[in-house]
């Protein structure tokens, strides 16, 4: 068979007892569940098995999936780690290298982690008003002209993507991508001051997996792959720009990987051409996107395979049977 399903997976830990159970995450309890139907109606595969596939036109079984993490999170090493080794599971995971070397949060994870405490209402309002303090640059960038600029960005933004609200897609649309760089970092850094109470050096230190943990992860025979160095959208970098972020990111991670035959996972599922090309170039031989759908290894290139989101399957839904 050439087609893989693959799961995609962010925060898998207790969630709803925690200091923020608002965060979007699978609870751990349904992510037990959900690895006990991958066993049951599935054929769970390694990365190694699929890069063989991909390389050596081997045959993968019957409904065959591909377990991936993103993000690289404590639960990955305090929950998903055990849980996989006592039902003989590998997962594949993928870490955004700047944590590993340097302390402080990454923006991703101040959007989550100010969702997750402040009221959307008054986020979009912030949002609304820090953009009337950056109005021409916002008009000269998407060519607003002479329209009210607030009513414009809502009305343009605020789109639900089928998983979120309209103000938090609005939020996460403006804070990671429409806003100019500078200023992105500028109002993130705000909005994270004001709605959560924690201070930044402690949440980092409790999110993020640790090149330790890491090291214990793939002497365990789970596999370690690449997620960008600060986790941008690659796709609104410049050449020179995804280069450097790709080239830092190989730099940490080249003790967990081959550097010869590695594995990209973008972040945001935002890539392009010149994407592909530098990964390529750079000794990627897989690359997996967020776009939802089966992978088919024959067809699909190589780099750009789909993945289903985990609450695509049971015991959240069966989205997965559509396709």
């Amino acid at each position: 068979m050439n087609k893989l399903y693959i799961s995609m997976y962010h925060y898998t830990r207790y969630i709803k007892n925690s200091r923020y159970p608002s965060i979007k995450g699978l609870e751990t309890e349904d992510f037990k569940k959900q690895l006990d139907f991958f066993k049951e109606n599935f054929n769970v595969v390694t990365m190694e098995e699929v890069i063989e596939a991909v390389q050596e036109g081997k045959r993968l079984p019957e409904k065959a999936l591909l377990l991936t993490f993103d993000d690289g999170y404590t639960d990955n090493y305090t929950v998903a780690l055990p849980l996989l080794l006592e039902r003989g599971l590998q997962g594949s995971f993928f870490v955004p290298a700047k944590p590993l070397v340097s302390a402080g949060l990454l923006e991703v994870n101040k959007i989550h982690f100010t969702l997750a405490k402040g009221n959307e209402k008054e986020i979009v309002n912030d949002i609304l008003d820090y953009s009337l303090k950056i109005k021409e640059k916002l008009k000269e960038k998407l060519n607003i002209a002479n329209r009210d600029i607030s009513e414009e960005l809502y009305k343009r933004y605020a789109v639900s993507n089928g998983r979120d609200t309209v103000d938090t897609s609005f939020i996460k649309k403006m804070l990671q991508e429409v806003l100019p760089a500078g200023n992105r970092t500028e109002i993130i850094d705000i909005l994270f001051d004001k709605y959560v109470d924690v201070s930044e050096e402690v949440l980092a230190n409790e999110l993020y997996v640790n090149k330790t943990q890491l090291k214990v992860m793939k002497k365990l025979g789970m596999f370690i792959g690449v997620h960008g160095y600060e986790h941008n959208h690659l796709a609104l970098l410049s050449e020179e720009e995804q280069k450097k972020d790709l080239e830092a990111a190989l730099c940490v991670m080249k003790e967990f990987i081959d550097e010869d035959a590695w594995v990209m996972n973008y972040p945001y599922g935002s890539y392009n051409e010149t994407t592909l090309r530098l990964a390529k170039s750079l000794g990627a031989v897989l690359g997996l996107t967020t776009r939802r759908g089966i992978a088919d290894i024959k067809s699909d290139s190589a780099l750009e395979l789909a993945r289903f989101d985990c609450n695509d399957f049971p015991p959240k839904s069966e989205g997965y049977s559509l396709f």
